[in-house]
């Protein structure tokens, strides 16, 4: 296959003009006429996952390996490091970022990780009603996401609404008109003012709760004629 070909399939799933203005969603690296051997989905890349790729290897990426800029490409900085090992070995890489947060991501996490129905998924945020009690609630999510640690702010001892953001949603919580609000990466001042605001938040983690886009994307192309390998990126933070 041809980068060019996975490419018209991945925008016909998740159309890249849906991304975010401040976003780098699409063709990375490599061009559309490249041969493509085997796809690799993964939230991330590291170097190790570039070692034990085989040549023409697509990388499919949740989050954007180049997002703002370069000025310049030295090999002992991030990303160029990662980059000069991917030319050599004939890499390319195609990201999915807010595109597919809006039209995949969030509703998988949503429904079929944390087992919500969800009454309505609308941007970013999906929405859901029912009737449940907030130790209990927040312990099922923590499971389902393999959570050590959950941070929460305020507290309800009853939840007859949930929004959930995957990722870091926390500028959106004036928009989740909900008992509780689920997203990643909540800052001090979020949770200052959401204290202030009598809004609950629960911090449901960035990796944690976006690493299921490689699972939620593989649905979606099981039919390549090449293979598709769902690949784990590692957590760069560890707990103690």
């Amino acid at each position: 296959m041809r980068v060019g070909e996975v490419y018209e399939l991945l925008d016909s799933i998740s159309p890249f003009e849906l991304q975010e203005s401040w976003d780098n969603s699409g063709l990375l690296l490599g061009e559309f006429s490249q041969d493509v051997k085997r796809v690799v989905l993964s939230v991330d890349i590291d170097a190790n996952m570039v070692q034990e790729a085989q040549e023409h290897t697509l990388f499919v990426l949740h989050h954007p390996l180049i997002f703002s800029g370069l000025k310049s490409l030295r090999w002992d900085e991030y990303p160029a490091n990662i980059l000069r090992d991917m030319v050599k070995k004939d890499h390319s890489v195609i990201a999915m970022h807010t595109n597919f947060d809006k039209t995949h991501l969030n509703r998988y996490v949503f429904e079929k990780v944390l087992g919500f129905k969800a009454k309505e998924c609308e941007e970013f945020i999906c929405y859901a009603e029912g009737r449940w009690q907030s130790k209990e609630l927040l312990e099922n999510i923590k499971r389902a996401l393999s959570l050590d640690v959950m941070r929460v702010v305020g507290n309800k001892s009853e939840i007859r609404s949930v929004a959930m953001v995957t990722g870091a949603g926390a500028s959106l919580m004036d928009l989740a008109d909900a008992d509780l609000f689920l997203t990643g990466d909540i800052k001090f001042h979020d949770a200052m003012k959401g204290v202030s605001e009598g809004v609950m938040m629960a911090d449901i983690g960035h990796f944690e709760s976006e690493r299921h886009f490689a699972d939620a994307l593989g649905e979606n192309l099981k039919n390549l004629p090449i293979p598709v390998i769902i690949a784990q990126s590692i957590n760069p933070f560890t707990y103690i």
